[in-house]
């Protein structure tokens, strides 16, 4: 069982949540909802979540694969319901960009892996109804 513990430490909505390493993240609302821009919203959280399991996923498959990676970038774009309470994730977009000397094969097959088999956060996502659509580039 995971544990995360969440406290209020700035202005009404300001909140640090941590997790059972020491790790800490901080989350807020919009200025609009009462927020201060103290820390991310928690639905741009779960685009980051996206990201990070991707990412550690295409870099491994690719490390394994002997590619070598000399960067790493990725660009999440995503669109939610409107006129919904609560307002889920609808379409996702996710670019991935590799720097390196890498095959344009093999980093389409590792996005591929991640995205469609081995990331829990892509998967928990379309659950959810979210579509999500990806690219790679592949840079020298």
């Amino acid at each position: 069982m995971i544990t995360i513990e969440l406290e209020r430490v700035h202005g009404d909505y300001g909140f640090e949540a941590k997790d059972a390493n020491g790790h800490v993240v901080r989350i807020d609302t919009s200025p609009e909802t009462g927020g201060e821009n103290f820390g991310a919203r928690p639905m741009q959280m779960l685009l980051m979540g996206l990201a990070g399991c991707s990412g550690i996923d295409v870099i491994s498959i690719l490390k394994k694969q002997r590619q070598e990676v000399k960067g790493y970038r990725m660009v999440v774009k995503g669109e939610r319901e409107s006129g919904k309470e609560p307002s889920l994730w609808k379409d996702i977009w996710v670019e991935f960009h590799i720097y390196g000397d890498v095959s344009e094969d093999k980093a389409y097959r590792a996005a591929e892996l991640s995205m469609d088999k081995y990331c829990s956060v892509a998967a928990t996502l379309r659950a959810a109804g979210a579509k999500i659509m990806w690219t790679v580039q592949v840079h020298p």
